[in-house]
């Protein structure tokens, strides 16, 4: 695709990267035949290939309006197109660039502000959303439906873990929302890697991966806590931890992406790529490891959800399935496995009606092949799916555990 860009633009500093993007689009439209907000839709602006031209017109200098920031906004960043895109367009990246720039030129209304806002004080952290969670438990029947449904159904508490003993030693990304919405999962994958002679190393300063800010109008804020957590794991680091595990896909793409995004920060560039490097998500390490020799089986019946930030984001798709799999559990078929849930971080409270709408379309697809349990690998996902309140959603480390002798 040819392109010139603005004066303006040109001053960006990421623009010599959206050129380059834009220019490997050959609009061909193949990415709309896997765009969930397309098939909803049916609007060739709410597809790839608009989006793509809206982000074009507004960095050669055309009008940006409402309108514009309304259809980058309904993209859920699933980055499916990527996996269908023949071209390899770096479609995610443009798409930040771009609302970046809309953002700036375009004020939101007051409500949508001050509901960004208010996610972007509460989400990054953990011990305010548990709060507020237990105290939503408490008052739960006095909740209106929509604010119910983002309430877990059940939320055991988190099991002791084993200390820290083993030569072998990971870091582990806690999350925002988990400790609150799951607290088992982390210590469910501390004790899996216990059990094969891998130890946690605790890393309390570290906090939010940076999704949240830089996804919600907030690209600074976000590097600026990828920068805290690089400080904060740098010492284990440099002690011979073997990996960042994280046991939320969502934040594992991000942190994947940590080198990219501070390339051109001459005091954060290498460590942000040392760090990519080491950032795994709990499969991947797992995977590798003799299971087997933990006696784990189960012929439970499962259904797999693979978010997309696993499949899409961090090319895992299949890797959790071939695990379970292998280790006796039941997996059904899930048709159009491909297709986000709706999550999508905070987009089911930004985008409520379209990733309600999403979220049925993947439980019908789920419950297709009557699991016992749905099970998944990104928080985000499994409260979403959990909320539908129908079939039970779990992260899948939960059943692996429970499945040790």
């Amino acid at each position: 695709m040819q392109t010139t860009l603005s004066d303006s633009a040109r001053q960006l500093p990421r623009a010599e990267e959206a050129d380059s993007i834009l220019r490997t689009c050959v609009h061909c439209g193949f990415c709309n035949a896997t765009c969930p907000t397309y098939q909803l839709l049916g609007d060739e602006l709410d597809g790839p290939r608009g989006r793509i031209y809206l982000i074009k017109q507004v960095l050669e200098g055309n009008e940006v309006t409402q309108k514009t920031q309304q259809h980058l906004d309904r993209c859920l960043s699933c980055r499916n197109c990527e996996t269908t895109c023949p071209s390899g367009v770096d479609y995610h990246n443009l798409l930040d660039i771009g609302r970046a720039v809309v953002d700036a030129a375009v004020p939101r209304p007051v409500g949508q502000r001050l509901l960004r806002e208010g996610l972007r004080t509460l989400v990054p952290h953990p011990e305010l959303f548990k709060g507020l969670v237990s105290s939503g438990q408490v008052f739960r029947a006095l909740l209106p439906g929509t604010l119910q449904s983002k309430l877990p159904r059940s939320a055991p508490p988190g099991k002791a873990r084993p200390t820290t003993r083993h030569a072998r030693q990971v870091l582990m990304l806690e999350g925002c929302v988990q400790p609150g919405l799951a607290p088992n999962t982390n210590a469910a994958a501390a004790r899996v890697l216990d059990r094969l002679g891998i130890s946690i190393t605790p890393s309390r300063e570290a906090g939010c991966c940076g999704a949240v800010d830089y996804h919600l109008d907030a690209q600074a804020a976000g590097l600026d806590r990828a920068r805290h957590n690089i400080d904060a794991w740098w010492p284990s680091i440099e002690k011979g931890a073997e990996a960042i595990v994280q046991t939320a896909s969502g934040c594992g793409a991000f942190i994947k992406d940590y080198g990219h995004l501070l390339r051109s920060d001459p005091a954060y560039a290498e460590k942000a790529r040392t760090v990519s490097a080491l950032a795994k998500d709990l499969i991947e390490v797992l995977r590798d490891e003799p299971l087997e020799q933990l006696g784990i089986h189960s012929a439970q019946r499962l259904a797999f959800h693979c978010p997309c930030t696993l499949q899409h984001a961090q090319k895992l798709g299949g890797a959790v399935e071939a695990l379970l799999t292998r280790l006796g559990f039941n997996l059904t078929t899930v048709p159009d496995g491909h297709l986000c849930c709706g999550s999508a971080g905070t987009y089911s409270l930004t985008q409520p009606e379209l990733a309600r709408q999403l979220r049925d379309n993947k439980m019908n697809a789920l419950e297709s092949g009557y699991p016992e349990v749905i099970v998944t690998a990104n928080i985000g996902c499994q409260s979403h799916l959990d909320g539908a309140g129908r079939t039970p959603v779990r992260h899948w480390i939960e059943l692996v555990e429970a499945a040790l002798p």
